[in-house]
């Protein structure tokens, strides 16, 4: 049995926001492409997905924001017949179709799997190549591209259906993961901690973060020794005093240097160089348990080379 876990289901490939848009469905096709072609898909196990049920749902976002999400959905599937749009606009960049919602209980539903499955013991870690993202969805809003928050939801399902009394989020997105830190900040039993590009989307507040959240804010054009430098000053001490018993990273490969959604200067060898440092503490603290989900990421070329890069290292290749 391989030992890392593989996460995707065609449903995220069925969210669409339209022709042009960075976030598309052949951002999954370049990561299978590219794990196909190495051969590292041979080594991983592929679980199944389910849906992420209300109950799970719910630990990170009101009921009321599913509702508005399922409603949105319906209305545009009803409307279809007599030439109503094919989209309902959210933000400005993000938009819902009929089948987003089932893509991005789709998405969550893979964070619980791999949860599960990590914790039974199964699997030591696992990564989801899932679509919509997750970070940017706060508690009562979907933006940025996201709709449901993807690992706060499978965090909340470590401490509350597992019993695990400390997590850690890592997030290393070239966005600020707004929405993780909305669902999470003042929970005790998380440790965040995050570096991104900054001042940039999604221009919220982050000096004045809560006790367990550990922003890292980086100009613009940033090189990736320097992030490293900055992690293994800033992350790991934090991250050894919190001695997660699991990890959950935010996975976005947008601080690729060639991704034109950021302007980091980071490359695949620093997402590796990164990775190894998230799994040592996992392996100290946390019995190697480590739950990634794929976040942003939009140069197909390099969201692919990364996510091998991360993949490889997850399962010791």
């Amino acid at each position: 049995m391989g030992k890392t876990g593989y996460y995707t289901h065609r449903d995220c490939w069925k969210h669409d926001m339209g022709g042009g848009h960075p976030e598309c469905p052949e951002r999954l096709d370049a990561i299978e492409d590219r794990l196909l072609v190495t051969g590292v898909g041979d080594a991983l196990e592929r679980g199944d997905v389910p849906l992420a049920t209300l109950a799970q749902i719910t630990r990170a976002h009101t009921e009321a924001h599913l509702e508005h999400l399922e409603e949105l959905s319906q209305r545009l599937v009803a409307d279809e017949p007599a030439g109503g749009p094919a989209q309902a606009m959210v933000d400005p960049d993000t938009s819902l179709m009929r089948y987003t919602v089932l893509a991005a209980r789709r998405a969550a539903g893979a964070a619980i799997a791999a949860t599960d499955a990590v914790m039974a013991g199964d699997i030591e870690n696992a990564f989801c190549a899932v679509r919509p993202p997750g970070h940017h969805a706060c508690r009562e809003q979907a933006m940025g591209f996201c709709f449901l928050n993807n690992v706060a939801i499978a965090a909340r399902h470590a401490l509350d259906v597992h019993g695990l009394d400390r997590v850690a989020v890592v997030d290393f997105d070239v966005h600020h993961g707004n929405g993780t830190e909305d669902i999470l900040a003042g929970d005790p039993r998380v440790l965040m901690v995050g570096i991104f590009q900054h001042p940039f989307y999604p221009f919220g507040d982050i000096d004045h973060p809560a006790a367990n959240m550990l922003n890292l804010p980086v100009p613009a054009y940033t090189k990736g020794m320097d992030v490293r430098e900055m992690i293994e000053m800033m992350w790991m001490p934090r991250l050894e005093e919190f001695k997660p018993q699991m990890i959950f990273v935010s996975a976005g490969f947008d601080a690729h240097r060639d991704d034109d959604l950021g302007q980091l200067r980071l490359n695949e060898n620093d997402f590796a160089w990164i990775t190894e440092r998230v799994r040592d503490v996992a392996k100290r603290h946390a019995h190697g348990r480590i739950v990634s989900m794929l976040e942003g990421g939009y140069n197909l070329d390099a969201l692919a080379r990364s996510v091998e890069a991360h993949v490889r290292v997850l399962a010791d290749l």
